[in-house]
């Protein structure tokens, strides 16, 4: 079977593209986000109208931008306007792209503000403080000109350097460092919170719905959250999956050559 030479920078793997998109969409729209709108809008009712969204709306969109992805074999911004030329479909990617760059803006900031407290923690400067002397800690930090403009440029140097270095030697040798130790942040964060006191109430109050306070916000708010934990706002699932490889089912069946595109 004759295959073209595909000379397009493409993920080697499986796991790299499934880390790469788990690295997309978990970030702090679920970390910080997720539980605020869960708090506000009734518990565990919030979680329940959420997952409806995801199912209804998410997973469908998260399918498409994978067909287009796959189909297309081009960026964001390149993808519809490659599947229907002429239309204006085109304007899909461009926004998307528009979209990315905007979102990069905040959360740029966000991550050298977390870039000073890893120093922070690392040189235990957190010992003995109190709530009151974090939120002072902390406006001392973002009042200052000069720190949050050079933790954000630094992450920008660093996020620059996966990307020049392209998607198998960049993002996917990075998504298989930075997720694994994301996963287990993440468990270790969960086993703290639930060792706190009053951690009961808490999960009896996320696991019991408030079908009360269930109401066109809480609505607003899952399709909202949504949209953070899928990331369906800057079609990145379109950019990732365009990089799949398509190996030769006698080497590998990573990538089955049986899909109709």
């Amino acid at each position: 079977m004759n295959h073209k030479k595909n000379n397009r920078s493409s993920f080697s793997g499986k796991i790299g593209f499934v880390l790469s998109a788990a690295g997309a969409s978990v970030g702090l729209g679920n970390i910080w986000r997720f539980p605020f709108e869960t708090g506000n809008h009734g518990g565990a009712a919030f979680i329940l109208v959420y997952l409806v969204c995801v199912l209804i709306l998410g997973i469908p969109i998260m399918i498409a931008e994978f067909l287009i992805g796959r189909r297309s074999r081009a960026n964001t911004a390149r993808a519809y306007q490659k599947l229907a030329p002429g239309t204006h479909w085109r304007w899909v990617g461009r926004m998307g792209v528009l979209a990315g760059f905007l979102i990069l803006g905040y959360y740029s900031v966000v991550a050298g503000w977390t870039l000073e407290f890893i120093g922070e923690a690392a040189t235990n400067s957190f010992a003995g403080k109190s709530a009151a002397d974090f939120i002072a800690s902390f406006n001392s930090f973002v009042s200052n000109p000069w720190r949050p403009v050079i933790w954000l440029v630094l992450f920008l140097l660093a996020t620059h350097l996966i990307i020049v270095k392209g998607v198998e030697k960049g993002i996917e040798k990075s998504a298989k460092i930075m997720m694994p130790m994301l996963f287990v942040l993440l468990i270790i964060l969960a086993i703290c919170s639930i060792s706190l006191p009053g951690a009961g109430a808490g999960i009896e109050f996320l696991l019991k719905p408030d079908f009360s306070k269930v109401d066109g916000n809480v609505f607003l708010g899952a399709m909202g959250q949504a949209f953070f934990s899928l990331s369906w706002d800057v079609s990145v699932h379109t950019l990732l999956t365009s990089a799949m490889i398509r190996t030769c089912p006698k080497r590998h069946s990573t990538w089955p050559l049986s899909t109709p595109w």
